[in-house]
């Protein structure tokens, strides 16, 4: 995980996974950074962020405007 490419990402992953009534994963990714921040441990960001990343490709598929590209691309980027 790039912690500075996520930092930059992850507040827009929380609210875009909010829109698309992932409200539980937003409100788990949103916990686990704020204890990554403290503890330095990306285990859970890393799972999560992946979680997000899979609900973000399935939204897609039904419709391709529910997320943009640059969001998935940005993230992929960062978990890299």
């Amino acid at each position: 995980m790039n912690a500075v490419k996520m930092e930059k990402v992850v507040a827009e992953v929380i609210g875009k996974l909010e829109k698309i009534k992932q409200t539980e994963l937003a409100s788990e990714l949103s916990w686990c950074w704020v204890s990554y921040q403290n503890d330095g441990n990306p285990v859970g960001v890393t799972e999560k962020a992946g979680k997000a990343l899979e609900a973000f490709k399935v939204a897609r598929e039904q419709n391709s405007k529910a997320v943009a590209k640059k969001l998935v691309e940005d993230l992929e980027k960062a978990l890299a």
